[in-house]
């Protein structure tokens, strides 16, 4: 499964690691991801969402199906 958010879109960056003597080398940043379940009352059912820690706060701040609602019309969620 790929690394990105299915609220947020977050996706892995790429940058470098820079040594002490200032050789660069590419590496990744990957966005913290977590799999979670949520209820969803109105379809009466379960789902698991692979979600950013901003993702998290920000169903807990509208809620999870509002949440769910906007990642669709953003297109970052399928369904």
């Amino acid at each position: 499964m790929s690394k990105v958010c299915q609220i947020t879109g977050k996706r892995p960056i790429s940058g470098n690691n820079v040594s002490h003597s200032n050789n660069k080398t590419k590496r990744r940043f990957y966005p913290n991801l977590k799999t979670k379940k949520f209820y969803i009352p109105s379809e009466d059912k379960w789902i698991t969402l692979k979600l950013s820690a901003k993702a998290i706060r920000i169903i807990s701040k509208k809620g999870i199906e509002a949440a769910l609602k906007e990642a669709r019309q953003k297109g970052f969620l399928k369904k």
